[in-house]
């Protein structure tokens, strides 16, 4: 079970501009096991379940006080867009895919959510992997933008979607991305969150 205990999880201390962080889970044991599956051997059938953990975790993230910029009216969900390289490597778009099937998910819920999958890389970074929280900002830096055969934002605000927060330096870079082209990024969610020195959680 992917859902049980979606909650405030941002690194800390987190990079300038990092959205409301929030995740179903940590990111370890089985959600681990499914993200790894998922993303990188092909489990696609994996992708219903963890959507379903993106929308217990948005929802909660839509009743804390201050969030009502994009819960109470009508928000763009935007994915963290993988590289093309990652999307030949492993056959398909992983977070693309999850924030399809989360914009569903809302919707049939009753909240006025529409995908926009407008961000795109402008150039190429590093493998982020073993890297520090400074290391990753500077491979980041500049790396994304709104793409320019995007169409214009579905709304004011946007809701981020990752698979994993880390040090929070992709959702910011994100996000920032999104504030250049006059959207506002309130909040972000992810399936899982691996573990900082400190946690902000709020339950």
């Amino acid at each position: 079970m992917l859902t049980g205990a979606p909650a405030r999880r941002g690194p800390r201390p987190g990079p300038a501009g990092l959205p409301d962080c929030w995740s179903a889970a940590p990111y370890e044991g089985a959600v681990r096991t499914a993200i790894v599956a998922y993303k990188e051997r092909g489990a696609v059938t994996l992708a219903g379940v963890l959507a379903e953990a993106l929308t217990v975790t948005a929802v909660a993230a839509a009743g804390v006080p201050g969030h009502g910029v994009w819960a109470g009216g009508r928000f763009a969900v935007v994915p963290v867009p993988s590289s093309r390289r990652s999307v030949r490597a492993r056959g398909h778009d992983a977070v693309a895919r999850l924030a399809v099937l989360l914009t569903r998910r809302l919707r049939a819920l009753g909240l006025d959510a529409h995908p926009w999958p407008a961000l795109r890389h402008a150039r190429g970074v590093a493998d982020q992997a073993g890297l520090s929280s400074t290391e990753r900002l500077a491979n980041l830096k500049g790396s994304l933008q709104v793409g320019p055969a995007a169409k214009s934002p579905p709304a004011r605000a946007a809701l981020l979607v990752d698979d994993v927060v880390t040090t929070g330096a992709t959702l910011a870079e994100a996000a920032g991305a999104l504030r250049a082209a006059g959207v506002a990024v309130p909040a972000a969610v992810t399936v899982g969150a691996t573990r900082r020195i400190s946690w902000k959680t709020l339950r």
